[in-house]
């Protein structure tokens, strides 16, 4: 069984206003792992999470390893 071929992949989420340079104050990029199903969701996957160094929820969206 080919490894390349997995329906779940695993993604890294990261805030788009500290990416963005939106907050000048913020110190980091908030980042966080989950996993996706590839079928059920084909296209980047963004969800709204708590971003510590924007001291908010945030958008974070999804990039490449």
């Amino acid at each position: 069984m080919a490894k390349g071929k997995d329906v779940r992949v695993r993604v890294i989420l990261e805030c788009t206003g500290c990416r963005n340079g939106v907050n000048k104050v913020s110190t980091g990029i908030s980042r966080y792992i989950t996993q996706k199903n590839r079928h059920n969701t084909p296209n980047r996957l963004e969800l709204k999470k708590f971003c510590p160094y924007c001291y908010k929820h945030t958008i974070h969206g999804e990039i490449k390893k």
